[in-house]
Parts: structure tokens; sequence; C-alpha cells
């Protein structure tokens, strides 16, 4: 099925303020998704939740839904906005975000192709709670809530697929509240590195190269800082030997004693 390319009017409506750093946004290798968590293990266990479904079922699916493009740096939905339905990531990286009373932003994941976005609302109603935005060129099939509700049951299975698509966002959630709740900032940062590294990271010797493109103002809404605080502590684990930053990576020099300030609670 073709795509439903949006007109540029649309598209401006739909876009968010500019971004002096859009240019420059994560771009995350292997298409893996990313949230503040103690490990990368099942970061990605929710772009599965429809591998349930039959191809007839799939199909269904697709045939019902909308398919859209969005371009780099396009608003997929905006926080405040009428919840309308979910979006289903099929190419592509999103941003999902929430926007402080004050302008401040904590980044709740990078999501990846097979995950769902939009909720937790899925009938319609209500408003977004955060905002989507696209990394980079994204398809995406568009879910109305009428159209779930057919769905649901006209395919029983698809109804589980939900549930368990909703459990996969809870427990990502979740991840993140107890990081946020139960470590200081410099443990996060300490584990995010560490995650970055294990993900996208190539191994040179006892060090490791992170390949993926990051700034200290992404890493701060990740973590729940500011970007001068990150600039400080990176350049205090500079100092004492652990990282190395260069325009074009990160290299932990020292895996080993930036996962002990995590195990120990930080210094």
């Amino acid at each position: 099925m073709s795509l439903e390319l949006r007109t540029p009017n649309e598209a401006k409506d739909r876009r968010l303020e500019p971004r002096p750093e859009l240019s420059d946004q994560v771009v995350l290798p292997g298409g893996q998704a990313l949230f503040l968590s103690e490990s990368i293990e099942g970061l990605d266990e929710g772009s599965h939740f429809l591998d349930a479904l039959k191809p007839e079922e799939l199909e269904s699916l697709n045939s019902h839904g909308r398919h859209l493009a969005f371009s780099a740096g396009d608003a997929i939905f905006t926080q405040g906005d009428r919840h309308d339905g979910i979006f289903i990531i099929r190419s592509g990286q999103v941003r999902v975000f929430y926007t402080a009373p004050s302008g401040r932003e904590i980044t709740l994941a990078y999501w990846t192709a097979g995950h769902f976005i939009g909720g937790p609302e899925m009938a319609g109603g209500g408003a977004h709670i955060w905002s989507g935005e696209a990394l980079s060129d994204c398809e995406i099939l568009f879910l109305p809530a009428s159209v779930l509700k057919r769905l649901v049951v006209g395919i029983p299975g698809f109804a589980l697929c939900l549930v368990q698509g909703l459990a996969s966002k809870g427990r990502c959630y979740s991840a993140m509240a107890q990081m946020l709740g139960t470590r200081s900032v410099i443990e996060r940062l300490a584990q995010f590195l560490t995650n970055l590294g294990e993900l996208h990271g190539v191994r040179d010797g006892h060090a490791v190269i992170i390949n993926a493109k990051v700034t200290h103002d992404q890493i701060a809404a990740m973590v729940g800082s500011t970007r001068q605080w990150v600039t400080m502590m990176m350049k205090r684990f500079q100092k004492e030997g652990l990282i190395t930053v260069t325009p074009r990576h990160i290299r932990i020099e020292r895996p080993n004693k930036l996962m002990s300030m995590v195990s120990k609670g930080g210094t």
C-alpha cells in the first residue's frame, strides 16, 4: 500500500518548533530502542508485540490503518493534543518526551521499528500526556481509536497483542521511574553510558568506543539533569581517565570502573 504523504501545510501544522540540534539528534545503529534502565535486557521486547498475529491478521491490520510518512523533525503527536489513536513505527526512529511547564524536557524513550507509540490511551479521548518527534524519516501505521475497537472485536488475538504491548510499555516506564527515584544523577549518567557501550559499542582492547552520535543536551534529557551538569561531569570523567570524548564518538576507557560507580552508588 502506498504511503500517505502529508502536504507541506499539514507537515508544518504538526511540526515541533525548530530545534538547533536537530541535525545532531541521537542516531541509534541497529534499530535498537533505548530508555533509562538498569540494564539493556528487555529494551526492545515491545517491538515484537504483534508477532503472534497470523499473516492474514497482519494484512487486515495494514488495510484498516492509515499509512503515514514523517520527515526528521516532524511532530508525530504533541503533548496536550486530543488523543485519536496509536501509531506503529514501521521504519525510522522516534523520540518520546515530556515537556514541563518551565519548558524543560525529559526524554522518556527512543523508539524504533516495531514499537507502538501514542499511548497509554487506546480507545481515544483525552489528551496526549507527552510528545513524539521523528528523529529520522519514518513510516508509520496509524490506527484510529474507532479502527482499534473494530479490530479488537474482529481479531481477538489482536486484543492480546495490545495487552502485551502495554505491559512492555509499563515495564519501560517502571524501569525509568525506578532509576529516577532510587539512583543519583551521577549513577544514572554512568549507567546510561554503560548501556550505550553495551548496545552500540565496539571493543578496542579494554576500551569501548560508542558508535552513536549523542550530545550533552540529549544525555541531560535522558538522565534527568541539565546540559551544564552533564558537561561538567563528562569533563570530570575525562580528567579521571574514565572516558575520552571526541567530535565523532565517546570512548569508554575504563568500562569496569564506570560500572563500579553504579554498583557502589557513585562518588
